[in-house]
């Protein structure tokens, strides 16, 4: 497999953070400092806030995308937002399956795949989550875990989609807590997940896709997760909201 054949791509997901005059204020701190990044640089904000970063992004290299969509494209779902409604406005990205989603508001992997189906049918980029939480680690089922949520989230998507796909594994006992996935555990389970790629849509489809590292990357870890083999990119949680940590991981993974 040919790592140049992917490109490195560093995401933020700032989660219920940040009024909308403070996305933009944030949005034009980030700027300047990822202006020459060698990877793709994306802030996925709360939906308050997609109008305000869009416009702070315009005209720069930062992208904005969404932190959920649900799959229907209208109806009786007080609280919810379509992928055609983040679409019409000009979102690029979404986050699916996040670990808060399935943990705090009850999303399952059946839930996860229709949301991935709907994103991608209305010509959205998925940031899919996976990841096991930390009984699962210590039973030694980290590798069930993933490879059964990528396989039932990527039900009934072709090939062609699987581009406009991104899977951000993310341990749950690393989400939040300060805890990290050592570079190696991380590497292991990305190349789990890229074997499974393989087995679903074949070798050069494997070596293309994204996968992600998503627990815990900040300033300090993200020379030493971003060096290895199978981690394209992170999903950047607290760090993404502190414009030089941010910066200083799009920096790490320019290299």
């Amino acid at each position: 497999m040919d790592k140049s054949l992917r490109k490195v791509v560093i995401a933020g997901n700032w989660k219920m953070n940040k009024t909308p005059d403070e996305a933009t204020a944030l949005i034009n701190e980030i700027k300047p400092l990822v202006a020459d990044a060698n990877c793709d640089v994306v802030a996925c904000v709360p939906y308050i806030d997609l109008f305000a970063a869009m416009e702070a992004a315009k005209g720069s290299n930062i992208k904005i995308g969404a932190e959920n969509c649900h799959w229907a494209e209208s109806g009786a779902f007080t609280g919810e937002v379509s992928a055609n409604m983040l679409k019409t406005i000009g979102v690029e990205y979404v986050v699916i399956g996040h670990s808060e989603r399935r943990q705090f508001f009850g999303e399952t992997d059946v839930t996860v795949q229709k949301r991935v189906r709907a994103a991608l049918d209305n010509g959205l980029k998925v940031i899919l989550c996976v990841g096991e939480l930390l009984e699962e680690r210590e039973q030694n089922v980290t590798m069930e875990i993933v490879r059964m949520q990528t396989k039932i989230a990527l039900l009934g998507v072709s090939e062609a989609e699987l581009e406009n796909i991104i899977i951000a594994y993310e341990p749950v006992w690393a989400i939040g807590t300060g805890k990290t996935a050592t570079a190696a555990q991380a590497n292991e389970v990305n190349c789990a997940i890229r074997a499974l790629i393989g087995e679903l849509y074949g070798k050069a489809a494997a070596d293309k896709i994204v996968v992600q590292y998503g627990g815990s990357m900040n300033a300090g870890n993200a020379d030493e997760l971003l060096a290895q083999y199978d981690v394209d990119g992170g999903l950047i949680g607290g760090a993404s909201l502190k414009a030089p940590d941010f910066a200083a991981i799009v920096k790490a993974a320019s290299k």
